[in-house]
């Protein structure tokens, strides 16, 4: 079976955020796996014990990627992927992401493609399907269980705190949400091992497109910080008459009555 796993590099979850330049700062900033594509790189590799194949991970972006990558490797997965972009795009969006990686799938062999359900920094959802539309294969995205027999496939996924069935057939793109598995650490031998495994990185030119056909749809017009919160005030007296203040206050400043 063969298994691609389409992954995201993004800040860790408790970098702090700044702004400079009207762009996200990623100075001495700390990088990590997108939690969500680890779920789907953990699957990956559940998948191909029990039915065989190679799970092959792919990301774009720089050469910074790699070491992302190589956890992949060490987590348990056979090939990693980069398409280096880092000359050749600038500003790209969901659009440009999920052109880049069906471009380069399209002519692959593939039975089930995983990707995470959302990216923590941009939220959007959209790669996953994306990619799935350009290869014209099924798709099923925010999925907590997977059971696969032969081409037959079965999946539950999360619709807003319920469950829902559904059945298909492979080649498949299933986006993991939260509660499918519980993701491994490397271990150290699977460290060691990862330094062998093949990490190939490509250029866009390497798989026939050129900067017009990966221009995003979408502009970034401002990126800001949300406002620093004010110091909440204090009501104080008898009760009927912090009623009566916090009626003015909402009326006169707060302006929501």
């Amino acid at each position: 079976m063969n298994i691609y796993v389409l992954m995201k590099r993004t800040f860790d979850t408790e970098e702090r955020i700044s702004i400079s330049g009207g762009q996200i700062s990623e100075d001495g900033a700390e990088f990590i796996i997108n939690p969500y594509d680890e779920y789907a790189i953990e699957e990956a590799i559940q998948v191909r014990d029990a039915h065989g194949g190679e799970v092959t991970v792919l990301t774009i972006g720089n050469e910074e990627s790699e070491k992302q990558l190589r956890t992949a490797l060490a987590m348990g997965a056979d090939k990693a992927v980069l398409i280096n972009t880092e000359e050749d795009v600038e500003n790209g969006d969901q659009f440009t992401t999920a052109k880049i990686l069906g471009e380069y799938l399209k002519d692959k062999e593939v039975d089930l493609i995983l990707a995470g359900n959302v990216a923590i920094d941009g939220g959007s959802g959209q790669v996953g399907p994306r990619v799935a539309e350009q290869l014209d294969i099924p798709y099923i995205t925010t999925i907590t269980k997977l059971d696969i027999d032969g081409d037959k496939v079965t999946v539950v996924r999360d619709v807003e705190g319920d469950s829902e069935v559904i059945e298909t057939t492979l080649p498949l793109l299933v986006t993991a949400q939260q509660g499918l598995n519980e993701p491994r650490y490397p271990s150290l031998p699977g460290i060691m091992k990862a330094k062998k495994k093949p990490l190939d990185e490509i250029e866009i030119d390497d798989i026939d497109l050129d900067e017009d056909d990966v221009e995003a749809k979408t502009k970034t017009i401002e990126i800001f910080l949300p406002p620093k919160k004010e110091a909440g005030k204090v009501l104080e007296g008898e009760l009927d008459d912090q009623v009566k203040e916090l009626v003015k206050l909402l009326h006169t400043e707060a302006k929501v009555v």
